[in-house]
């Protein structure tokens, strides 16, 4: 590869990883708050929501992100609107990475031992405020890791909105090689550059580990 296609390409590429940034941080909040309800709901929900809330994680961690997202975007026009390509993805991947997230909370929540329930009834706490003040804190610390590992999968699953249209790291790559060809080169190159990005959050994953274990 020539330096003037690299600086070329390299432009092109990093116009797309800031869409790809700012469309894995809209879904990461989505994502999570999704499934946070969505683990409450199924651990502690009045009657009818466990249920719904085990119906929204077992039907999209059983379908590929690729049907949500063209239902989302699709769907939508379907019915005579019309939605931003933007917010298709991110709302595509906030309630299929949700169903994930939903499961990584809600083992987080089951691991805190029952006793601290019992001393935040002790203490006077209602339901919600043990919740929130005794159990999402320790939840939180059990469930960082495998939390950070999904989110990982979210920053990756963002190529596939490329197939609604939306020009992000891997829109870019692919309009490179339909104008100039040499798709090894330039499917390296953004392949290097989801590397850059997730490579130091998976070392951190397992140096979290490794301290926990030790």
């Amino acid at each position: 590869m020539s330096v003037d296609l690299l600086k070329t390409s390299l432009a092109i590429l990093l116009q797309g990883l800031e869409t790809t940034l700012l469309l894995s941080a809209a879904a990461i909040v989505g994502g999570t708050l999704m499934g946070l309800v969505a683990a409450v709901l199924r651990s502690f929900g009045p009657w009818g929501t466990p249920g719904i809330a085990k119906l929204y994680t077992e039907l999209f961690r059983g379908t590929p992100v690729l049907i949500t997202l063209m239902f989302i975007y699709f769907g939508v026009s379907y019915f005579g609107y019309a939605i931003d390509v933007f917010a298709a993805g991110a709302i595509g991947l906030s309630v299929y990475q949700g169903a994930y997230i939903a499961e990584v909370f809600r083992s987080g929540i089951e691991s805190v031992p029952k006793g601290q329930w019992e001393v935040s009834q002790i203490l006077g706490l209602s339901k919600i405020q043990a919740f929130f003040f005794v159990v999402l804190p320790q939840t939180g610390r059990i469930v960082l890791p495998p939390l950070v590992g999904q989110y990982l999968s979210l920053i990756k699953d963002t190529s596939i909105v490329s197939m609604i249209g939306m020009s992000e790291l891997m829109h870019g790559g692919q309009a490179i090689v339909d104008r100039i060809g040499k798709p090894v080169e330039i499917y390296g190159l953004v392949a290097l550059i989801y590397f850059v990005v997730c490579f130091p959050l998976s070392q951190w994953v397992r140096h979290h580990d490794r301290r926990r274990l030790s």
